[in-house]
């Protein structure tokens, strides 16, 4: 057997990968690869959160409260956190369930941030009223 045969060998899985995506088998690498991409999006997201609330907090705005300001900022953070940790679980939720041919779950991400997205909106609206 030479060495390029080797390679085409199937292989154990990898302890992590064992242990987070337990049974099933593997799925077509194409949806494994959009899931990914899924996931790197919606860090992207969390990641401009992240930034948002740094730079809130970091910029000297007279025109707002500081209170309100570390408060906004805080909130930001708090999303941007959330949603870090909310893509990572969506990512092995759907890669499990194509491992086992089930359903794809209900991306509980999509509803959280239609909530922070309307709540952002009417807070502005407030805001700017007041």
């Amino acid at each position: 057997m030479s060495a390029s045969d080797d390679e085409h060998e199937p292989t154990e899985r990898e302890w992590l990968t064992r242990t987070l995506l337990p049974g099933g088998r593997e799925p077509d690498p194409r949806f494994t690869l959009a899931n990914e991409r899924t996931f790197l999006a919606w860090t992207r997201t969390s990641l401009a959160f992240l930034a948002g609330g740094i730079a809130l907090a970091a910029l000297p705005l007279a025109d707002m409260p500081q209170d309100f300001k570390r408060l906004l900022a805080i909130v930001l953070l708090c999303i941007g956190t959330l949603l870090a940790i909310g893509s990572a679980v969506r990512w092995v939720r759907v890669e499990r369930a194509m491992r086992h041919d089930r359903p794809l779950p209900l991306p509980l991400i999509v509803p959280f941030m239609a909530v922070v997205a309307s709540a952002t909106c009417v807070g502005t609206v407030l805001y700017l009223v007041m």
